[in-house]
């Protein structure tokens, strides 16, 4: 085991949690929850640490962490105080902050995809969320922090497939959105890829999604092809008429071929099913 001392923040969501299973058998992690659910209060190695209520510092003196995973959800202007929290510790100690962000930071810009280095502009408040706290870390020393922004992520526990399967089980539609191009990933080839990206020591942004595009109907109707033998409704939702692109495809920093994926592999990898 790598005596690095990981902690995650949001290790109870299902980003966070997926982080920490790829981690834990690498490196000393650590994770924070809110809910005890899955018996994380019975885990010594998480904590628990309510958003709102409660101080990170506490945590970050208790465990001391070389690297800091943030994936943290909940109320927003919480997150902003707690992301300059993390900000000042990682400034004041030999710490490095990964911060997972989104395509979201992007979509005021429907017309194209975007690029590490593209300016981020967002017509979402979860988007201008996201671009506050990546400019918080964009005044750091770069090698004291990397910004992961993700595409829509899938996977066999992920939100939008459990939605899906609820709307079916219901016999509700399932919304698909013909004219969104996008690019996609699912839990276990992003905490691959942020796996290398932490064991390489990475710094600086990174577009961890798939390197090609797919319509947003189709790459739904394929996926739950995968998951059961249903008849879905879908009911097509149409924001403009014309193709609109919510997608973050790597350019300056790429990651080593086997890192990368297509939006096909991650319709055919059975982790959805």
């Amino acid at each position: 085991m790598d005596k690095k001392k990981i902690l995650i923040l949001g290790a109870s969501g299902f980003i966070g949690n997926a982080i920490y299973k790829e981690l834990c058998n690498y490196f000393n992690t650590y994770g924070t929850y809110f809910t005890a659910r899955k018996g994380f209060d019975k885990n010594k190695q998480f904590f628990s640490y309510n958003l709102e209520e409660d101080d990170i510092h506490e945590i970050l003196d208790v465990v001391q962490p070389d690297i800091i995973i943030s994936a943290l959800r909940g109320s927003f202007p919480a997150q902003i105080i707690a992301h300059e929290h993390l900000v000042e510790y990682v400034m004041q100690s030999n710490c490095k902050l990964y911060f997972i962000s989104s395509a979201n930071v992007f979509d005021s810009y429907s017309k194209y995809p975007s690029y590490e280095y593209d300016k981020t502009l967002s017509e979402s408040i979860y988007g201008r969320l996201k671009i506050k706290i990546e400019n918080m870390l964009l005044r750091i020393p770069k090698e004291k922090m990397a910004i992961l922004r993700v595409p829509m992520v899938f996977g066999n526990g992920s939100p939008r497939i459990k939605e899906m399967k609820a709307s079916i089980l219901n016999n509700d539609p399932v919304e698909v959105f013909p004219n969104l191009v996008l690019n996609v990933t699912h839990d276990l080839k992003l905490t691959q890829q942020i796996h290398y990206l932490v064991s390489k020591n990475k710094s600086g942004i990174y577009h961890l999604g798939s390197n090609d595009l797919v319509h947003h109907d189709e790459f739904v109707k394929e996926i739950l092809k995968r998951v059961g033998n249903f008849s879905p409704l879908f009911k097509n939702v149409y924001t403009t008429n014309e193709e609109r692109y919510l997608a973050v495809l790597p350019k300056d920093n790429k990651l080593p071929k086997n890192y990368q994926t297509t939006y096909e592999e991650i319709i055919n990898d059975h982790v959805i099913g």
